[in-house]
């Protein structure tokens, strides 16, 4: 048995999103699929969810509500705009249906087929739904293979191999390093993007020929799997030169059925997902048990890290997509997959000190952009403390106050002392009194502070306080001299430097 939000979740975002969800819905089981012809009253029961096919209008999309609602339906199913349109909500509410969005550009058929085996998978209450349902990978890389007669891979829209066919030992050093790394290697990605054929892939053609490479790549047949108007991935074959235009269309016959079948592991994959995401936010918000929540994630007992991962974006639909690809980057190759959820903009990744920080730490060295703060190493069951040290490790990064793309929370301590020391300082209002106020006011002397305070630091080596300042050191000692004459201080006290720096840091670090 399965729920309404249990199908929008097995699907997966791609093509569904639950637009309204009513208290009278929630315990309904969903039994069956049912189609809403033009013309035509749909024979509705309790728990069918209703496709509205020939919804035109507003008030063709009211009045299947109602009548789904009366009939005990589960959900009507409507593409933009209705699906948002208030009146429909409304409805909706007073029938007790749930309303779920399906992309525009969804086909009702494929859908109507994928939703079919979601309830018999569920009916089945096991994952037959991805081992027959949609067939294996490897077996519809065989078949297309047949189909085209060439070497097949199936690739995700990452270009990481998913499934590839026999005959593989009949190719090029590219595809055996393709196979061998289960990705496309980045030499090759970039010799087939400057051809232009990634482009040509997300314009939705239906198949792609590049002529063979001066380097040894062969030809390419390349046919890319959409669903939904979203590209899921592609099927490259390994031609030996132009493919008739009967066996390029019948090997882009392949790709409906390859796509159903990456849905599908999508949707599987972004359900384990935000169960694990779930998991890891307990874990560092110190919620719930940290035990079982650890247990489940398959955490060791030594020692982990939190890594908090900057990846926002001025634009929040760009910053979404970093975030994706990013994640997408960080469960690869780092040894055990680590823990990681997105909380507010920002990905955490909970990984063992020894097995899985330095690897991590050395893949996102490699990445341009992410700000990265790092919490100490610790147990299981202090995690949200290493949680805190990372958030406060990637502060001083988004402020500037640490340098590089990369600060460890145990090996920035200095900066940590003097930030927190500056923070209590002025929440204490130390800079608010005393022979500094005077000296700061004066508009005739901006560098007065920052004199004072190279000086300050580096007691006894007026060269090194110079250097730090940009400026010779006999400007230096001019500039003292102006500054002890307008100084009411004894600045030859240890007490009185100690205090004048304290409130000097207190200014700058705030």
């Amino acid at each position: 048995m399965i729920s309404v939000q249990g199908v929008v979740d097995r699907v997966g975002p791609t093509l569904l999103r639950t637009a309204l969800a009513v208290e009278q819905a929630d315990g309904l089981h969903v039994t069956d699929v049912v189609i809403a012809e033009a013309g035509r009253r749909a024979q509705v029961g309790a728990g069918d969810l209703v496709l509205g096919v020939a919804v035109a209008s507003t008030q063709d999309a009211v009045a299947l509500v109602r009548h789904c609602g009366a009939h005990g339906a589960a959900a009507v199913l409507l593409k933009p705009p209705y699906a948002a349109r208030g009146a429909v909500k409304t409805a909706a509410l007073r029938a007790g249906t749930a309303i779920v969005e399906v992309h525009a550009a969804t086909a009702w058929a494929q859908l109507v087929w994928l939703l079919r085996s979601v309830l018999d998978a569920a009916a089945d209450e096991s994952d037959a739904l991805h081992s027959a349902a949609f067939g294996d990978l490897f077996r519809l890389a065989d078949a297309a293979a047949a189909v085209v007669d060439a070497p097949v891979t199936i690739e995700d829209a990452n270009s990481r191999v998913l499934a590839y066919s026999a005959r593989q030992d009949r190719t090029d050093p590219a595809r055996v390093s393709t196979i061998m790394g289960r990705r496309v290697p980045d030499d090759v990605l970039a010799r087939f993007r400057s051809r232009g054929v990634f482009r040509e892939l997300s314009r939705g053609r239906t198949a792609i020929f590049v002529p063979a490479q001066k380097d040894g790549t062969l030809p390419r047949l390349i046919v890319p799997i959409r669903m939904g108007g979203q590209l899921l991935g592609s099927m490259w074959a390994v031609v030996a030169g132009p493919v008739p235009d009967e066996r390029a269309a019948a090997f882009a016959d392949a790709a409906p059925v390859v796509a159903l079948h990456l849905l599908r592991r999508r949707a599987r994959e972004a359900s384990e997902r935000r169960h694990s995401a779930e998991l890891v936010r307990s874990v560092l918000e110190g919620t719930g048990s940290t035990r079982l929540a650890a247990a489940e994630l398959d955490l060791d007992r030594g020692p982990h890290r939190v890594v908090a991962i900057d990846a926002q974006s001025d634009d929040a639909l760009d910053g979404e997509g970093v975030r994706l690809s990013l994640l997408e980057r960080l469960t690869e190759g780092v040894g055990k997959r680590p823990a990681i959820a997105d909380l507010h903009g920002v990905l955490y990744a909970i990984v063992p000190d020894v097995d899985g920080w330095p690897t991590l730490r050395t893949a996102l060295a490699d990445l341009d952009g992410p700000l990265v703060g790092a919490g100490t190493p610790v147990e299981v069951a202090d995690l949200a403390r290493s949680r805190a040290e990372a958030d406060e490790a990637l502060s001083l990064l988004r402020t500037g106050l640490a340098e590089g793309p990369i600060a460890v929370h145990d090996q920035v301590w200095t900066v940590l002392v003097l930030h927190r020391a500056a923070v209590a300082a002025n929440a204490a209002g130390v800079a608010a009194f005393g022979p500094l106020t005077q000296l700061i006011a004066d508009a005739d002397a901006g560098w007065y502070a920052d004199t004072l305070y190279e000086w300050l630091r580096h007691p006894g080596d007026p060269r090194a306080a110079a250097a730090a300042l940009s400026i010779h050191p006999n400007t230096l000692r001019y500039r003292l001299s102006r500054i002890t004459a307008r100084l009411d201080a004894d600045l030859a006290d240890p007490d009185t430097r100690l205090a004048l720096l304290t409130q000097l840091t207190a200014l700058r670090w705030q």
